[in-house]
């Protein structure tokens, strides 16, 4: 399934009209047991959240765009094994390949923010404790 940009600024639209975050921080600290770090960014930049429980559409979609940035993290990191084995690369060669590194570190944390957040609320929900009950 692909998704436009159009049609992820309509979702965050939508989402938008029941969830403003408060003026201070990011407004996730609001819901902590049903929010979503997205793996994408409004059109300012600013970091894009989900409320719900987990199985609806966007979250579905993000799950996918998670999946793909993860599987593109695997291919640039062997890629960058490869160039770097290699005697003779330029240095605008080397500057390519850290911003494309940059770049995927970025969204590989961005991943891993959202799924502990999400595992700290499970927890939480549950009444355990760094995984012990509490």
């Amino acid at each position: 399934m692909v998704i436009s940009p159009d049609e992820v600024d309509d979702v965050n639209d939508d989402i938008a009209k029941h969830f403003e975050p408060s003026s201070e921080g990011d407004g996730a600290l609001e819901h902590p047991d049903s929010v979503r770090l997205l793996p994408w960014s409004n059109g300012d930049g600013n970091p894009c959240y989900l409320l719900g429980d987990g199985t609806g559409y966007v979250s579905r979609v993000a799950d996918e765009i998670e999946s793909l940035q993860l599987e593109m993290a695997d291919d640039l990191t062997g890629h960058a094994d490869d160039l770097l084995g290699c005697q003779r690369v330029s240095n605008r060669e080397l500057r390519f390949l850290a911003r494309g590194l940059t770049d995927s570190l970025r969204d590989v944390r961005r991943v891993a923010d959202s799924r502990g957040a999400r595992l700290r609320a499970a927890e939480r929900s549950s009444g355990c404790v760094d995984g012990r009950e509490a």
